[in-house]
């Protein structure tokens, strides 16, 4: 059995399960970041990312917020490096007079170059974009129903090129792209003012 298990090893036909795991934020201390979190700004500003109690959180009693302003703030999980798979939140736009958006990244690279996918309740929307050298551009969008101050849950699943978004369990949109295609770290993701929260932050890979 062991020569077998060795030969199936180095042939590469003995698979392993997905990795993944869930981020509650309950047991990480209110005021700061999760441990092994980064946040910042893709453009400039003065993000303010920490962890909340929040008693509307999905999961009790802590979500992460983004209070701050900036160009493109952004949060990731930097101990997560994944090429394939999924990476899902939960999320609630709280207010923003510019922008009321929250967002997912994966296949971060650096704070100037990853894709994301966000969600808009201002303009009802779900749109995906790249951002590359610090500079996003919009790929796609589908119109959806954002409410503000609810709970709505979000999520990407990325296969090589393939991405497909969807909203609150609905598919919302598909989009290829080769832009990056090397493993990288996934997160959550704001725009200007928009002030959100985030809970029960989910990804697996392959």
């Amino acid at each position: 059995m062991k020569p077998l298990i060795a030969f199936l090893m180095t042939t590469g036909l003995l698979t392993t399960a997905a990795l993944g795991d869930t981020e509650n934020f309950d047991t990480s201390q209110p005021g700061a970041l999760p441990s092994g979190w980064a946040g910042g700004s893709t453009g400039g500003g003065a993000p303010r990312w920490a962890v909340v109690k929040d008693a509307t959180a999905p999961s009790q009693p802590n979500a992460l917020k983004q209070s701050g302003a900036g160009r493109y703030p952004w949060c990731v999980k930097k101990d997560a490096s994944l090429t394939d798979g999924f990476v899902e939140v939960k999320f609630k736009a709280l207010s923003g007079e510019e922008d009321r958006a929250g967002g997912l990244v994966w296949r971060w690279q650096d704070g100037d170059n990853y894709y994301v996918a966000r969600a808009n309740a201002l303009e009802d929307n779900v749109c995906i974009y790249h951002t590359i050298k610090g500079r996003r551009t919009e790929t796609k969008r589908a119109e959806v129903k954002v409410t503000p101050n609810e709970w709505h849950t979000l999520r990407v699943d990325f296969q090589a090129s393939q991405f497909k978004v969807s909203f609150d369990g609905k598919a919302a949109l598909e989009w290829d792209d080769e832009t990056f295609k090397q493993a990288g770290a996934v997160g959550v993701w704001t725009k200007a003012d928009s002030v959100t929260l985030f809970d029960d932050f989910s990804y697996g890979g392959k």
